[in-house]
């Protein structure tokens, strides 16, 4: 070969080279543009804080969410099984925080026939669109508080402290709470102006370190009290005893998140670890008990009741023994029954493992116990623990609470993906962190919106439950209306365990869906 035709081969080369190199050269700006606008879009949307966080990267997070619908079934299920909360679960929630269609296709994923599940019975007749009704008025502190509190609310928002959640969560959660028409508890962390602005009804929770109400020393302060309680929308006052996750453990706030606010309005000191007590001081048996949820009553003038893990059942009974001793009117209004499965943002895995008794234990235990002392219509039943879909809710309401609290549900609903960062200040969708880069990413108008639709939407099907069982509101449920699934795996009914108002045995619940 000539030495020209081996410069024309050259060149040839060069040339095609050169070509590449400008398509490549222009791919690599079209690719720079396409992600400079992607992260321009993610940063300016509101809709998905990780997106809005982690912009472009955060993108994989939801796509790899949606292929995992068509993946699962060829290596694994795991709709049901992840804990705390399963993929059913929290898609349920998702879809009813964003208002989108809750149909599911084919049929259902349970297997129903899991030992401790439960099943509603329907009947041959159910409650026709006509004849529906709104669940009915429960009044709490009604010939003995000063200012009873009202309400027909069913699912309510449970405690969860200023500090343990950010100002954006807080802010969603009032405002959304207000527009659902369901109360806002406001956890031991005190009361903020956060929890006030969106207008809805405040449950003033008072935990063992009295924050928000306490005096220089720790103890309650009888002015303090009275300034919390001036607050119309402050309707009722509770005193926690325990709580689910970490009965006989006070509240953990991590330094790093004790704020210059948060120190305000707890009445702490900045950045230093903020540990309660773990029982109060001057509450060591029943009757100190009462005496202090009167004065709670008699100071605020509005309705009083208490929070606790059920363990030991012996003090239940010597409190009812003491109430009926003094009066009636000398009970608590409520009481607030929350699970040994309830959540936290920080508890010892040996006390979130073992301590306390669940919910399907303590809840027909309670109200069968005050029943047999002549009590039921003086002292309310509230309870939480896990219990974030319709059937849940369902399930409680015939067990006989009153009212259903829950916390991580409404977490889900400001867009919470089970990140378990809670206790870390690296909450990646700003919910549980007062990192301002973080919170960025929750727009509080959005995720108000997102609450109201979950609250709305859960009530909507717990009345659907309701009529197909054949009764009119949700609250008219009974343990008539279930069925729970035994070792063996056959439906019996839950009345053969725990016959109405009488003492019961372990009640099973539907942790599915």
């Amino acid at each position: 070969m000539d030495l020209d035709a081996v410069a024309a081969i050259k060149g040839f080369a060069i040339s095609v080279l050169q070509v590449f190199a400008l398509v490549f050269a222009f791919a690599l700006v079209i690719l720079a543009l396409y992600v400079v606008y992607l992260y321009l879009s993610d940063i300016s949307q509101s809709k998905q804080a990780i997106r809005r966080n982690f912009p472009v990267l955060g993108r994989f997070r939801y796509q790899f969410e949606h292929l995992g619908e068509f993946f699962r079934q060829y290596f694994f299920a795991l709709d049901r099984e992840e804990m705390p909360f399963n993929r059913a679960q929290r898609s349920w929630v998702y879809r009813a925080a964003k208002n989108v269609d809750s149909t599911l296709a084919f049929g259902s994923t349970r297997p129903l026939n899991q030992p401790g599940d439960i099943l509603f019975l329907n009947h041959p007749f159910p409650t026709l669109a006509k004849d529906a009704v709104p669940p009915s008025e429960v009044t709490l502190g009604e010939g003995v508080a000063r200012k009873p509190y009202s309400t027909r609310a069913i699912f309510n928002i449970s405690g969860m402290s200023f500090g343990a959640l950010s100002v954006p969560a807080v802010t969603a959660l009032s405002k959304g709470a207000a527009k659902a028409g369901i109360w806002l508890n406001t956890g031991e962390g005190g009361l903020s102006s956060h929890h006030l602005v969106g207008g809805c009804d405040i449950v003033f929770q008072i935990g063992t370190a009295k924050y928000g109400v306490r005096d220089p020393e720790g103890n309650l302060s009888d002015e303090k009290l009275r300034n919390i309680a001036a607050h119309e929308q402050v309707r009722m006052f509770e005193l926690k005893l325990s709580q689910g996750a970490k009965p006989g453990k006070g509240g953990i706030l991590p330094g790093i998140k004790v704020t210059p606010e948060i120190a305000q309005v707890r009445g702490i000191p900045v950045g230093e670890d903020s540990i309660s007590p773990n029982g109060h001081p001057e509450i060591r048996n029943v009757d100190s008990l009462l005496d202090m949820i009167n004065h709670i009553r008699d100071v605020s003038g509005k309705p009083a009741g208490l929070k606790c893990v059920i363990g030991s059942s012996d003090w239940l009974h010597e409190l009812c023994e003491a109430i009926l001793r003094r009066g009636a009117q000398s009970a608590p209004d409520f009481i607030n029954i929350d699970s040994a499965d309830g959540g936290s943002g920080a508890a010892p895995q040996s006390l979130m493992d073992y301590m306390g008794l669940p919910l399907n234990r303590s809840l027909p235990l309670v109200v069968d116990l005050i029943t047999e002392y002549g009590l039921r219509d003086r002292i309310k039943i509230i309870c939480a623990g896990k219990l974030l879909t319709p059937s849940m809710v369902a399930w409680a309401l015939a067990m006989g609470a009153d009212f259903i609290n829950c916390g991580r549900g409404f977490m889900f609903a400001l867009g919470c993906i089970q990140a378990m960062q809670c206790n870390k200040n690296t909450c990646p969708t700003g919910v549980t962190t007062h990192n301002p880069d973080l919170q960025q990413g929750l727009d509080p108008i959005d995720k108000a919106e997102r609450v109201y639709h979950y609250a709305r939407n859960l009530n909507y099907e717990v009345g659907t439950i309701a009529h197909s069982c054949g009764v009119p509101e949700p609250r008219q449920l009974r343990r008539t209306h279930v069925e729970l699934i035994n070792e063996r795996g056959v439906p019996v009914p839950i009345t053969s365990l725990a016959p109405e108002g009488r003492p019961s045995t372990v009640i099973g619940t539907d942790r599915t869906r």
